[in-house]
């Protein structure tokens, strides 16, 4: 009998303790972060992995490479395709300026059997062998034109290749995108890099968000941009106290989750809330948290 008495006087005391945190604190819930899925944008090996989990990574440091001596070689291929094409078109043009000079000469010709033939010094033939030389070199000078085009555009389309490539072996150079902690590599030195496919998780620590619950009742102590209390466990026995921000209310109520403490809160609907709150190192991701509104 003394034993089943203990034990309901364990259970008042635990219920007051409840009672006791519910009345202390508004809401429960745990911390979160923005977490940042890194992942390649090329097929290739890795030759370097330069990250491991718990490493702090400042934006834009080189995460990793990939093998780049097959794009490396293709643009080098396609940079001598480049320069065949201007040594073409040079040529196309030297004999664009012959046709050109050539037509000079022959139109000075036309001109002086102009003259013979009004003072009847020339045949009609004359005239019209020399007329159909011009009409000649026009179209000669026409198609090399065309000719020049041609090559002129072959070679915009090769510049358009070397710039893709230079795109593509920077994308061979995976970077950090923010200012984080590495919590997770995916990929080893050696291993085999697939567009999409993750390379490592990383997030930034700086800032944690407590995301709690709410019910429709306490939603009028709730506005964004409002500073709340933020409540962690320091020991068996004290709470630490923290500042935060609420930056996110859900606009559209949802079943409250496991994760809520009391049968009565379970049954309700609630709306989710986000508090930022700045890490001074104490806080971990998964954490739980109390909020004071």
């Amino acid at each position: 009998m003394t034993k089943r008495l203990q034990l309901i006087a364990l259970a008042f005391l635990a219920l007051a303790a409840c009672k006791s945190g519910e009345k202390q604190s508004d809401a429960y819930g745990n911390f979160e972060a923005v977490e940042t899925i890194v992942s390649s944008e090329m097929p290739g090996k890795l030759l370097i992995m330069d990250a491991k989990q718990g490493d702090q990574l400042e934006s834009g440091k080189l995460i990793a490479l990939i093998d780049t001596t097959e794009l490396y070689l293709k643009k080098l291929q396609t940079q001598a395709q480049f320069v065949a094409s201007e040594t073409k078109k040079q040529n196309v043009s030297a004999q664009i300026n012959v046709f050109i000079e050539q037509k000079k000469n022959v139109i000075i010709t036309q001109q002086r059997i102009a003259k013979m033939f009004a003072d009847k010094a020339a045949t009609q033939q004359q005239v019209d062998d020399i007329n159909g030389s011009i009409n000649v070199l026009d179209k000669q000078i026409s198609a090399t034109n065309t000719q020049f085009q041609l090559i002129g555009s072959e070679m915009e389309a090769i510049k358009r290749q070397v710039d893709l490539i230079s795109e593509q072996l920077t994308k061979c150079r995976i970077n950090s995108p923010i200012k984080g902690t590495v919590l997770e590599t995916y990929l080893e030195n050696g291993e085999l890099a697939t567009p999409g496919k993750p390379v490592l998780k990383m997030a930034d620590m700086s800032n944690l968000e407590l995301k709690v619950y709410v019910s429709g009742t306490q939603l009028s102590k709730v506005k964004l941009g409002s500073e709340v209390k933020v409540l962690i466990d320091s020991d068996a026995k004290e709470m630490q106290t923290l500042s935060g921000k609420i930056t996110w209310i859900s606009s559209e109520s949802e079943f409250t989750p496991k994760i809520i403490q009391t049968k009565e809160e379970r049954v309700k609907l609630m709306y989710g809330v986000k508090v930022l709150v700045p890490n001074d190192g104490s806080l971990k991701i998964g954490m739980p948290g109390e909020v004071v509104f």
